[in-house]
């Protein structure tokens, strides 16, 4: 296992100690929350741990249930106590983008009916300025190419640096049958404002920044473990 990936092992094992016997949780996506996922599975086998969970993503549905635990539909439970997800990238105020693995939109959904959302990261994610991380967006297919339009205008990005996401040589799907945008932005300098005028667009369904909702990132680095909260 390589010296990263041990990271992610090591943050995502440790937000799993949020997680009480009797809590309603959101279960992200990503390589780091996977680690989070075995852990609680593991929690249930042996700890007799009970908890209601809710996947973000059809991966993340299928971890799960192979993984033993419980799944249920977000409705039926009335909110969550809270969510762990991963991250693309956070700064200083815990502002996230995601959208990395594509579940961007259920990912917000999800954190959004949370009373908190923990993100597991390494300090890679840890960043000055959003927006090195290419910055998703979900759009429909029926005309993409003038929602792409749309969305240069806006943001003064040439079309060039808006790229339709693909995988295998074809378009990449999401879970809920749209396209995903990979805004090449390099810098994001008023990441509500951004999200704001992406989300006002029709034929966005949603974008990858999470502004004002994260509450504590669990970041594993070289030298340990650290616990950062808004």
């Amino acid at each position: 296992m390589s010296s990263k990936e041990e990271l992610k092992k090591t943050a995502g094992i440790h937000a799993a100690k949020y997680v009480k016997n009797g809590m309603k949780v959101g279960l992200g996506t990503g390589s780091t929350v996977k680690y989070t996922i075995l852990e609680l599975g593991r929690r249930i086998k042996e700890e007799n741990l009970e908890i209601m969970c809710v996947p973000t993503s059809i991966a993340t549905e299928k971890l799960s249930i192979e993984n033993g635990i419980q799944l249920h539909e977000l409705s039926s439970l009335n909110g969550l106590d809270l969510v762990i997800d991963g991250a693309d990238e956070f700064d200083k105020d815990l502002t996230l983008i995601k959208g990395g693995g594509g579940a961007l939109v259920r990912e917000k959904i999800i954190a959004q009916a949370s009373k908190q959302m923990i993100v597991v990261a390494d300090d890679s994610k840890k960043v000055e300025s959003l927006g090195r991380f290419p910055l998703p967006v979900e759009v429909i297919q029926f005309s993409w190419k003038e929602t792409r339009r749309q969305i240069s205008q806006i943001t003064g990005l040439p079309e060039s640096k808006i790229e339709k996401r693909n995988q295998n040589n074809n378009s990449f799907i999401t879970d809920n049958g749209n396209f995903i945008l990979d805004l090449h932005l390099e810098t994001i300098e008023n990441p509500q404002k951004l999200e704001s005028d992406l989300n006002k667009l029709a034929g966005v369904l949603d974008c990858g920044l999470f502004c004002n909702i994260a509450n504590i990132v669990v970041l594993a680095g070289k030298n340990g473990l650290e616990i950062i909260s808004n």
